[in-house]
């Protein structure tokens, strides 16, 4: 999934006006889902059949993309899912970085802006540009841009038309002030190039047009925020955002809001984490990763209102690198109002959470599952889902092409049914001394690691309620092919 140009996952953004605050107007990119939520390539998976968040539309830039494709309809990121030209704000991207025009630019040097006021109204125009190694500190400013982006590709990939662009190996320092962008492409805050770096605290950011984002970084830059505001509106744009190249994003504090289809509040095609932080997306995922990236949350509160909570994927459009994605939480809640809490496609998962308050409405934990992204035939997921000190609750499904392995300790409980349709190509389930499980319907195991769980023909840290467990006698040599009882009705059953 693209973002809606970082949205598949589009944030929407409603403008607030901070006395001397930075507001940021951008598109997103970045949530999942088939072709309506984030502005990736669609999924059609057994989890949902909402598009990718957060792709953008548009021809990718030249180039050719790793090896896979994408098969169905929907596009990520604003990235249609075959490649074929786009519905985005301008169409092919370029391959050579480009930063257009800034009302306010500084190109070498240092300079310092206090309770300015920036506005710009052209096409392809930042309110703030600095590159060339500059050094910009921004005090109280109010940015403000109404310009649209030329291409909504250029606009992901090197933040052209952003509010504030720090270009290659600029550094920006902000605090206060407000960020407002209403353009189609305008994303609020960017970072583009290994050597730009923004330092952000204390701002309103908001972003109304499509594919566009409130914070976003590519091409290795690196954004440092602290105790923002930022809300973004239009289709494809998530609130927090990497994209081609990848970038780091460390968020502490703040509220982050999206509305817009397909717009995830968290799209990382990078390294992203946040703490502390509330993330609330109403129209797509709380957080996709792309490829071989992270989303790492700390006492944070995240939300998603369609498609699932999170989504682990891999587009091959050529954005993200890999195919093992890492979505790491310890504390905090995650909440999935529709579909899934986690589903993962087309690429290896880790999903590592640690005294999370987990909510969903779907009666689904996890779903790994062909969609519409790889090749057919073999674009399953695989996942592995470690669980600390954790409750789980929510059936765990699989199809054919796809393995779940399961790895529960320090007290961890899972209320629910694995695998009862008996679809999965391999599941494991592994219950350290501590730790429990009790059973919703008949559920399929593959592997079944419980050394300290079972005395003579009895299974002591699972309750079957009248359920049964059926494993694979090939695959246990230890069960020796016998079946055993579970506390509170139902076996343990070699097929």
């Amino acid at each position: 999934m693209k973002h809606a140009r970082k949205s598949s996952v589009a944030r929407s953004a409603t403008a607030v006006g901070l006395a001397a605050a930075t507001v940021i107007t951008m598109s997103a990119c970045g949530s999942a889902a088939t072709s309506s939520t984030t502005a990736k390539p669609a999924a059609t998976s057994s989890s949902s059949s909402a598009a990718v968040p957060g792709k953008p539309s548009g021809k990718a830039p030249s180039g050719k993309p790793p090896s896979g494709g994408t098969m169905g309809g929907g596009s990520m990121k604003g990235k249609p899912s075959s490649g074929s030209g786009g519905m985005g704000p301008g169409g092919t991207g370029s391959s050579t970085a480009v930063s257009g025009t800034g009302a306010y630019t500084l190109s070498g040097g240092s300079a310092v802006k206090s309770g300015t006021a920036i506005t710009a109204a052209a096409t392809n125009e930042s309110g703030v540009l600095v590159k060339n190694s500059g050094r910009l500190t921004l005090e109280n400013a109010a940015v403000s841009t109404t310009g649209k982006s030329s291409s909504s590709d250029d606009s992901s990939f090197y933040g052209l038309d952003a509010g504030v662009l720090a270009f290659n190996s600029a550094t920006i320092t902000a605090t206060g002030g407000t960020v407002r962008t209403t353009g189609n492409g305008a994303n609020g805050v960017f970072a583009y190039g290994s050597g730009a770096r923004i330092t952000i605290s204390g701002t309103k950011i908001t972003a109304t047009g499509q594919y566009a984002h409130g914070i976003m970084a590519s091409g290795g830059g690196s954004v440092t925020a602290t105790d923002l505001t930022v809300s973004t509106a239009g289709a494809s744009s998530a609130a927090i955002a990497t994209d081609r190249g990848g970038g780091i994003i460390k968020v502490t504090g703040g509220t982050y809001r999206t509305s817009g289809q397909n717009s995830p509040g968290l799209y990382s095609t990078g390294t992203i984490t946040v703490t502390g932080a509330t993330i609330d997306a109403t129209g797509a995922e709380a957080a996709v990763v792309e490829g071989s990236n992270s989303v790492t949350a700390v006492d944070s509160s995240l939300a998603g209102s369609v498609n699932r909570g999170v989504m682990i994927y891999q587009s091959f459009s050529g954005d993200a690198q890999g195919t093992s994605g890492t979505f790491t939480e310890t504390g905090g809640s995650l909440t999935a109002l529709r579909g899934p809490l986690f589903f993962v496609t087309n690429t290896t998962a880790t999903i590592n959470v640690t005294r999370v308050k987990l909510a969903e409405s779907s009666g689904t934990l996890l779903d790994a599952a062909a969609s519409s992204w790889g090749t057919a035939g073999s674009n399953g997921g695989t996942v592995t889902l470690n669980a600390s000190h954790q409750a789980l609750t929510g059936a765990v499904t699989a199809d054919k092409l796809s393995t779940v392995i399961l790895r529960l300790t320090d007290g961890s409980r899972l209320t629910g049914a694995v695998n009862t349709a008996g679809t999965a190509r391999k599941v494991t389930v592994t219950l350290d001394a501590t730790s429990k499980w009790t059973l919703t319907a008949t559920s399929h195991v593959t592997v079944l690691n419980d050394t300290a769980g079972i005395s003579g023909t009895t299974v002591t840290n699972i309750t079957g309620n009248g359920h049964n467990i059926y494993y694979s006698k090939s695959a246990n040599p230890s069960l020796d092919g016998k079946t055993y009882t579970l506390v509170g009705g139902g076996e343990l059953i070699p097929e």
